[in-house]
């Protein structure tokens, strides 16, 4: 499991510019499984992706596939975690 943490580098006008891209970047990996759960920071110098994949490598290639990435209109601080505990309706993200 990943958490994926985004910080602004560029203006907001600049990411409200890629905000429809990015949202469909999200979406295409909703589907594929590999997206878990995303949003903004609060205040709004980023957002938060978490993520299942089989290694740190197969998530920075999906990273670069995001226009923020392309556009160099984020950092990306990958944070490679293993769930020990969860919520009972999350339970099936806990490893066996």
């Amino acid at each position: 499991m990943f958490a994926i943490i985004l910080s602004y580098k560029k203006p907001l006008d600049t990411v409200d510019a890629f905000v429809e891209e990015h949202k469909r970047f999200l979406a295409a990996h909703y589907a594929s499984g590999h997206f878990l759960l995303s949003g903004r920071k609060q205040p709004r110098t980023g957002g938060l992706i978490l993520a299942q994949a089989s290694n740190k490598h197969e998530v920075e290639a999906i990273i670069r596939l995001d226009p923020f990435w392309r556009e160099e209109i984020a950092d990306y601080d990958i944070i490679e975690f293993v769930p020990g505990m969860a919520a009972s309706h999350l339970s099936s993200l806990l490893e066996n």
